[in-house]
């Protein structure tokens, strides 16, 4: 298990607009975040990114990027966002989400960038709300990976 921080809960009103954060929101299960323009419209009902790799797109790109600007849900800091993998968990608050897409295929539809940096594309993590519950800044956040292994791989097959 990893632990981080929840440093922002953003929602947008449209599907064009940037998301701005609303400093909490309520996760609904599934439905996504009450409030927001891609809530109930699919599987992708939550969209979490970390929050050194916004602070990293600043720096590396000289542009004014927040949580919310590359159309991301959360943004979580402390966690290593590169080891979350798909049926992953992670606790958010009270809220559990299940994790059921890494990044997006750069052809996909609504495929939202900042200055022309999309960090949804490569890092973002794209999840399903299993528990709802309402979340804020500075909310505790853990990862736990799926039960990976021989027992999972033989029921597969």
């Amino acid at each position: 298990m990893a632990h981080g921080t929840l440093m922002a809960v953003c929602a947008s009103k449209e599907r064009t607009e940037p998301k701005v954060d609303i400093g909490s929101g309520e996760l609904r299960a599934n439905y996504g975040l009450v409030g927001d323009a891609h809530a109930g419209t699919g599987a992708f009902e939550v969209s979490l990114i970390a929050y050194e790799s916004i602070s990293r797109a600043r720096e590396e790109f000289g542009i004014d990027a927040r949580p919310g600007c590359f159309a991301d849900n959360l943004a979580v800091q402390g966690l290593d966002v590169g080891a979350i993998r798909v049926g992953d968990r992670i606790h958010v608050g009270p809220a559990i989400l299940e994790v059921v897409q890494i990044g997006k295929p750069p052809d996909a539809p609504h495929t939202y960038d900042f200055h022309g940096v999309s960090l949804l594309r490569q890092e973002g993590v794209f999840c399903r709300v299993i528990r709802g519950g309402l979340i804020r800044r500075g909310d505790p956040v853990t990862h736990i990976p799926a039960e990976r292994g021989s027992r999972q791989e033989e029921q597969s097959q």
